[in-house]
């Protein structure tokens, strides 16, 4: 099993690289373990996918559950996890830090801020604030702890642009090691961004439409999937078991084959 630190500079590597990396979502130790065995050089947890594991909405869980959560995936699995840390799970810079001081004694190689409170986007200059309170804890840490810096305007029915971009610049010159909006659409936005920014651009997937190829000629220096795998695999579970209930069929039963399973990919682990 590589160290923390191996981990985590095996993380900055990939993030200082110029080649573009898909980084999928697993929510739970089996979809980790599995994303491992397939052979993806790294993870990133997911808010929405904790949650519904949990049975909970998005923006539930707690600090305490995020930090178990980390631990687990991070014992079970010899490749760099970075965790949405959703809001830092305070409103205040020294929570945030905190936050972040907690979250690297699970193994961790990383985490994200993001400037919505649960309710609002922050203040521009309390946004900054608590992402300079972030970095200068990870930076107090032995091992190179990426912060990620994350503008949530587009995701939150603020479509602007403008203030996008100088939310991400403001994070970078904070110190952030990566920048990330999520809502980016189109490869034309991710070029947008990615000719106003220094650091690299974190992009996750919105549509079926977006492909690794297309994103990674504008610029994307790493491609996430959010909570979507997690969501199709609640959506299979939901589809099969109103399937059963309402007709009384099995029908679901026809995508399960010995080479899908996942007990050869957890044996290979």
């Amino acid at each position: 099993m590589p160290t923390q630190l191996q981990k985590a500079e095996t993380m900055k590597a990939l993030h200082e690289g110029s080649e573009t990396f898909l980084i999928p979502g697993p929510w739970d130790v089996a979809s980790a373990k599995v994303f491992e065995a397939l052979g993806f050089k790294a993870l990133a947890t997911t808010s929405g996918g904790l949650a519904y594991a949990l049975g909970k909405l998005d923006g539930q869980v707690t600090l305490e559950e995020k930090v178990a959560h980390c631990r687990a995936l991070s014992e079970a699995t010899n490749i760099p996890i970075t965790t949405d840390l959703e809001n830092g799970y305070d409103d205040d810079p020294e929570g945030v830090a905190n936050t972040i001081r907690r979250i690297a004694e699970t193994g961790v190689a990383g985490g994200s801020i993001e400037d919505w409170s649960g309710e609002d986007i922050y203040d521009f200059n309390h946004a900054v604030e608590r992402m300079e309170a972030a970095v200068e804890a990870a930076r107090s840490l032995d091992f190179p702890f990426a912060v990620i810096g994350r503008c949530e305007n587009l995701l939150r029915k603020k479509n602007d642009m403008d203030d996008t971009i100088r939310r991400l610049k403001a994070y970078e010159a904070a110190g952030a090691d990566v920048l990330f909006a999520p809502g980016l659409r189109t490869p034309d936005e991710v070029r947008t961004v990615v000719r106003e920014i220094t650091k690299p651009l974190s992009v996750v997937a919105m549509s079926p439409e977006m492909t690794l190829a297309d994103l990674t000629e504008a610029g994307a220096r790493r491609v996430s999937i959010g909570g979507g795998m997690a969501m199709a695999v609640y959506g299979t579970l939901i589809d099969g078991a109103r399937e059963m209930k309402e007709k009384g069929t099995f029908n679901w039963m026809k995508g399960i084959t010995a080479d899908n399973a996942i007990e050869p990919l957890l044996k290979g682990q």
